[in-house]
């Protein structure tokens, strides 16, 4: 995220060899735990960080005033933990992450069972993106006390690095103090930035203790291709665990304060905002009149703040593919105020994801939930297209692989901001309403044109795959469910049943909003009643074959992944690799697509079945099947006995929406079993009976897998319940919140 001034913190435990230096949130890192337990989303939070025996807890309070918003305050408390390295964590045998690789010399005691803890430095660093002033107070040349500064958004502002005290907060600690001072060249390379300006000339030497030499910032001499384009300054702390550091942001234009938020004041703010934090929480999700023991709120809770922990304000340009032009162009500058799926591996905001965020945050915060939207539908373009995937700016760029930094105009996503957005109408305030409203339209506007399908009120999703014969299925990244069995044959005569059915809640939720607006809702509703009739569903997508709903495409079912050899190598070369192509052994043709999985289960999913459709009990028996999508740990993606069932894709992409259990899809079930089990129909009392057993079933699973790993996941195993994907995933992960407050 980015702001004109960004204070951060790194740390390294002193090793043999340096050590790993921990910056940005990296799966490879292989840390045992860490996340926010505790985070309102504005005004305070508590995060807890577990890195081979090293215990690191990171508490931050703002107190608003002045016109900057205010004051903020944070305090890192660092311990040794006896156990060694907890259950979960990787060995790290990297050396990516190592410092310069000069030995340390014997002043380092070996750091065994009598020896004294390894030493602890933390880094903490302001820097500036082009714009602002930094002014360092340094004492005895090696001690940064604080920095002043200006910037246009923040005013003048004073940052204090205080001196490290005992664990309890009272008694001062030693500490070697070293400073470095920088151009920086872009908060994206500060972690290369402070690892190439360590050496180990420095020496610990606590009075009365033995001299230990260690890493530290020297002297940076820049980095290779990379112009300056703001300021570094940066306070190394290094200590013997256990301590405490605070830090205290005041700014200029606060007055009257009634003292520093250091110390005894800061314990207190921390105190009656975890008290608030927990009273709300429980008024909004009612988990403890519910029943749920201590340990299952505490884990909604880190659900939840993780979540708003990890948002993020992000600013830049998109690069983008559009058919009327011949190369990619920067779309126009940006910025996003957003959730992100995941810190470690996906830290920037993507659009289908981000509707089943706001699901979680509007009600926790509705106000908040409403500026992310808006956000959000400020990134159409003229046309009414919004780019899937968020990529904006250097920080978001770094972390994501060449071949998806391009968005192509064509390609959707499914329109899930109108989940959240139906929740939030009725509190809606007017205004906020009327300024959306053009840009829903718009938005509406654009899939009705861009993603028709071959026949009237069909659709298909654009941009699946052309390299038919690298690929089992033809990805289809425009739906979110990527290699979800489609046509084997991507054609124009394809017609996606998921995305049919989004389109029906997209009519339904603009017919409410230009209902509540005044505005007239005639066409909205008679298209949400033609894509909600029944009998067309049926007609368009029933596949009586399959005994469920599917896509109709051009299809063979016989196609497989075989090796082919290699050519013959050139002289004096090494033969080439040979590789997995498609084969196709039987022709296609036009029929329904044989998958059944979580495409199948949309017209439920989406509550556009009626209760007593004919059809409810074949659905409500296939999701209740072991063969099929029913396990003890939530529904999977696609049927056991499905064709593509667990298939890899290609040579190098496992079987991603093709068994696995994911959570947000779950959650869309469980709210329409809720909705039919609250219906008079024939299916009443199997819908009630399905909600609770497969409710009970998603929340022991995603709980166990957190107390056993100490983190949500991407998506969990169909056959062991085992966290899979990228973790910490606490983006529509988090909506097990929901599930366990039964707020649908």
């Amino acid at each position: 995220s980015t702001s004109p001034v960004s204070p951060g913190l790194m740390w390294l435990q002193q090793r043999e060899g340096g050590g790993s230096l921990r910056h940005t949130c990296e799966q490879s890192d292989g840390l045992s735990r860490y996340g926010w337990l505790m985070h309102d989303g504005e005004n305070f939070g508590v995060q807890e960080i577990r890195d081979e025996g090293l215990f690191l807890k990171t508490e931050f309070v703002k107190r608003p005033g002045g016109e900057h918003g205010g004051d903020w305050s944070w305090r890192i408390t660092a311990r040794m933990e006896v156990r060694g390295r907890s259950r979960g964590a990787a060995p790290d045998g990297r050396t990516a992450r190592q410092p310069p690789s000069s030995r340390l010399s014997p002043l380092l005691p070996p750091q065994g069972a009598g020896g004294p803890a390894p030493l602890l430095s933390l880094f903490f660093y302001v820097a500036t993106d082009e714009q602002g002033t930094l002014e360092p107070h340094l004492e005895n040349r090696t001690r940064l006390a604080a920095v002043t500064g200006t910037t246009e958004e923040l005013g003048r502002f004073t940052l204090t690095f205080l001196r490290p005290t005992a664990e309890s907060g009272e008694d001062p600690k030693y500490a070697s103090y070293n400073y470095l001072e920088a151009a920086s060249p872009g908060l994206h390379r500060l972690t290369e930035v402070v690892r190439s300006s360590l050496s180990d000339r420095f020496i610990f030497a606590p009075p009365g203790g033995p001299r230990r030499r260690f890493f530290a910032v020297d002297a940076f001499r820049g980095l290779p291709g990379e112009p300056p384009r703001g300021r570094l300054l940066l306070h190394q702390v290094t200590l013997e665990p256990p301590a405490t550091v605070e830090v205290t942001f005041e700014s200029g234009s606060a007055a009257g304060r009634p003292g520093r938020l250091a110390g005894g004041a800061l314990s207190a703010a921390l105190s009656q905002h975890a008290a608030a934090f927990e009273r709300r929480f429980e008024e909004t999700f009612g988990l403890g009149r519910k029943g749920f023991p201590p340990p299952q709120r505490r884990f909604a809770q880190a659900a939840l703040s993780d979540l708003l922990g990890g948002m993020g304000y992000f600013h830049g340009r998109s690069l983008v593919q559009s058919p009327l032009q011949e190369r990619p162009v920067p779309a126009p500058e940006a910025a996003l105020f957003t959730a992100v799926p995941s810190r470690s591996f996906f830290p920037r905001g993507f659009l289908w994801d981000e509707g089943f965020h706001q699901l979680l945050l509007a009600r926790w915060d509705p106000a908040l939930s409403r500026e992310v939207i808006a956000h959000w539908l400020d990134l159409m373009n003229a046309e009414g297209w919004i780019p899937r995937e968020q990529i904006l700016g250097e920080e978001a760029r770094a972390k994501v692989p060449p071949e998806f930094l391009l968005q192509r105009s064509e390609t959707a996503n499914p329109p899930t901001l109108l989940l959240a957005l139906q929740q939030l109408l009725p509190a809606a305030p007017l205004p906020y309403l009327r300024r959306l409203f053009p840009r829903l339209r718009a938005w509406y506007d654009w899939y009705n044109r861009t993603q028709a399908g071959p026949l009237p009120l069909t659709f298909r999703w654009r941009g699946r795959d052309p390299q038919l014969e690298r690929f089992l299925n033809p990805k289809t990244l425009a739906s979110g469910l990527d290699d979800y069995p489609r046509a084997s044959h991507p054609s124009p005569e394809e017609r996606h049943l998921d995305l049919r059915c989004w389109m029906a809640l997209a009519s339904r939720v603009l017919a409410e909003v230009a209902e509540r607006l005044g505005e007239p809702a005639g066409p909205y509703r008679e298209m949400e009643e033609a894509l909600s009739n029944n009998g067309l569903l049926e007609r368009l997508h029933w596949a009586p074959e399959l005994g469920a709903f599917a896509d109709y495409g051009n299809h063979s079912a016989a196609v497989g992944l075989r090796w082919q050899r290699a050519a013959p190598a050139a002289p004096g070369q090494p033969p080439p690799a040979p590789r997995l192509v498609r084969e196709v052994r039987e022709a296609p043709r036009p029929r329904f697509v044989g998958a059944l999985g979580y495409v199948s289960l949309f017209p439920l999913l989406l509550q556009l079945l009626r209760p007593d459709s004919p059809r409810l009990p074949a659905m409500l028996a296939a999701m209740r099947s072991e063969q099929q999508l029913w396990t003890p740990f939530g529904l999977r993606s696609l049927a056991r006995d499905s064709p593509l069932y667990m298939q890899r894709n290609t040579q190098h992409d496992p079987p991603y929406w093709r068994g696995s259990i994911w959570v947000n899809v779950n959650y869309l079930a469980l709210r329409a079993l809720h909705g039919y089990a609250d219906t008079k129909g024939p299916q009443q009392e199997r819908a009630a009976e399905l909600y609770h057993e497969l409710r009970h079933n998603l929340v022991a699973n995603l709980y166990r897998q957190y107390a056993e790993s100490g983190f949500l996941w991407e998506h969990y195993s169909d056959s062991t319940g085992r966290g899979q994907g990228c973790h910490p995933f606490t983006g529509w992960s988090a909506l097990v919140v929901l599930v366990m407050a039964e707020d649908y």
